[in-house]
């Protein structure tokens, strides 16, 4: 008993104590102030003015501004980090204006123009171009020998490359495009195949001139460039997967005749809006791809706003407003970062206007470019990471995005370095006088040009000369002309100066901003390894 009782004392002693604790904590708990670090004050100062909170409770006109705030936001985010797919799309609908429907080809026999608004295209190569429907089935093209392009999606993503630094190698293939979730018979051989992550997607290709005549070129893309359906079972299938039981025999047939449509002198725009009906577009684009077929966080914004895959949009009076005042900013940003860019890495020599991100960014805008060594090409790590603001002065200002875009190999693919500033990094003026000087053994395989682009557009500068350009091309204007040590320079103004080659010069227009653009196809080691560098554009008046 005595034993029983003093057990029974003790653990009466234990829960006594342990009440005494728990009540000490509690009460030490309950009376220590919160860290002022989780409260909200009552009235918190910010951006969008003043936001009432008692004892941290949004007041109605508080809780008025934060959702309109963060609407805004949405909105924003839905411009800068989705405009390369409504881009696609001002494409589609540039394509169509002019009557070309999908699975047919845009061709420019005579080169491309000023009279098309194309995000900084060219006026050096024959390019041909168009939208592939894959939302009936996969797709073939064939491309011909000496072409240069690429496969891009939907949301711009890159499929596949095609011609010199595509899997042909330049010599022509068929490619097969397999739409998303296709399941079906996909053949041994025969054709390169790619999976596109999307129903549309756009191909775009480039030749260059023989001798400086686009004429048997085109000749030999329309003998050569075929677009039309897959048919499974047909050529690429052996009989033998048929005998196996793992695949049905389909014919092999003729296909039909590609329908090409002229695109020199045509007018078209292919830029997208910058106002409320971008979200209209947008909404369009939504609606015609898979649910999945873009990644969910960059989709999360877009529905957000109320663009969803299956239902209307349908924004009311409040809504629009936010829209219309979101796009305006959101533009205004995306503007500011390809016409101002601050990143200093972006600038491709130190202290240079000289700009290519895609040298730090790569083409997926994560990885910078590989380094090329005697041994091979040598990758970076990933950096876990994407760069946004890259990415949203990219596609504002280009169309296309590719490896061959992207890489240090010399000969292949091309470079580009564009502009905004002059020597003294002021704007230019279409009503002055620039030069610019490339020093001798300008480093190319291909050839070389300028092209002057509007400020607005970002297309190319409208002019009496149609064609604003000047390079080692003799056509569609004359080659420039090297001075006695090597040197080549070319001027930018509103009237040819005297004592200068007319291929030297490109016109400029008085009250109108450009954008000077040097291109290398076939770029070579100099290039790369910045031996060789283009002098700043220098205000001569």
């Amino acid at each position: 008993m005595k034993s029983i009782h003093c057990r029974f004392r003790g653990l009466a002693m234990v829960l006594a104590a342990s009440t005494f604790l728990a009540g000490t904590i509690g009460a030490s708990a309950q009376t220590a102030p919160p860290p002022a670090s989780i409260l909200t004050p009552d009235k918190v100062e910010t951006r969008i003015g003043t936001l009432d909170f008692k004892d941290g409770m949004p007041s109605k006109e508080t809780i008025e501004k934060v959702y309109d705030n963060l609407d805004f936001t949405h909105a924003f985010e839905a411009f800068v980090n989705t405009f390369q797919g409504v881009s696609i799309a001002a494409l589609h609908k540039g394509f169509q204006s002019v009557g070309v429907k999908d699975n047919e080809v845009l061709i420019f026999s005579d080169l491309m123009d000023a009279k098309s608004l194309f995000l900084t295209a060219n006026a050096d190569t024959i390019y041909s171009l168009g939208m592939l429907d894959l939302s009936k089935g996969p797709m073939v093209l064939e491309v011909g020998p000496k072409m240069l392009g690429a496969i891009d999606d939907q949301w711009f993503r890159w499929v596949i490359d095609l011609g010199a630094p595509g899997p042909d190698r330049g010599e022509g293939g068929k490619y097969l495009i397999l739409p998303p979730g296709y399941d079906g018979n996909v053949p041994e051989g025969g054709y390169f195949v790619a999976r596109a992550r999307t129903n549309f997607v756009i191909w775009f290709a480039r030749a260059f001139m023989e001798n400086n005549d686009p004429k048997p070129v085109v000749e030999q893309i329309k003998k050569t460039l075929k677009v039309y359906p897959y048919e499974a079972g047909g050529y690429g299938t052996p009989v033998a997967e048929f005998l196996a039981g793992k695949t049905k025999l389909g014919p092999i047939t003729v296909p039909p005749p590609t329908v090409f449509h002229e695109g020199t002198g045509k007018v078209m725009n292919t830029i997208p809006p910058n106002d409320y009906s971008y979200y209209e577009w947008l909404n369009e684009v939504v609606q015609q791809e898979p649910a999945t077929a873009l990644d969910a966080e960059l989709m999360g914004p877009i529905a957000a706003i109320g663009i969803v895959k299956g239902k209307p949009f349908a924004p009311d009076a409040r809504m629009k407003k936010i829209l219309t005042e979101a796009v305006a900013l959101a533009n205004a940003t995306s503007r500011t970062l390809f016409m101002a860019p601050r990143a200093a890495d972006w600038y491709y020599y130190p202290g240079s206007s000289w700009v290519n991100q895609l040298f730090v960014s790569g083409y997926e805008f994560e990885t910078p470019i590989p380094e090329i060594t005697p041994e091979g090409a040598k990758p970076f790590p990933a950096t876990g990471y994407r760069l946004l603001d890259s990415r949203t002065s990219f596609f504002y200002g280009v169309t296309g995005i590719t490896p061959g875009m992207a890489m240090r190999l010399p000969g292949i693919g091309s470079q580009y370095l564009w502009t905004i500033l002059d020597a003294d990094k002021q704007p230019f003026d279409g009503a002055k006088t620039y030069k610019v000087t490339l020093p001798k053994d300008i480093p190319y395989a291909n050839f070389w040009s300028f092209i002057l682009y509007d400020n607005q557009t970002r297309s190319m500068l409208d002019t009496s000369q149609s064609y604003p350009r000047a390079g080692s091309q003799s056509y569609p204007s004359p080659a420039a002309e090297a001075a006695a040590d090597g040197t080549t320079t070319v001027w930018f103004s509103p009237e040819q100066p005297e004592g200068v080659a007319r291929g030297n010069w490109i016109q400029t227009v008085p009250g109108k901003g450009f954008i000077p653009c040097l291109r290398l196809y076939g770029p070579l080691e100099p290039f790369f390894t910045k031996e060789w560098r283009p002098s700043e554009v220098e205000l001569v008046k």
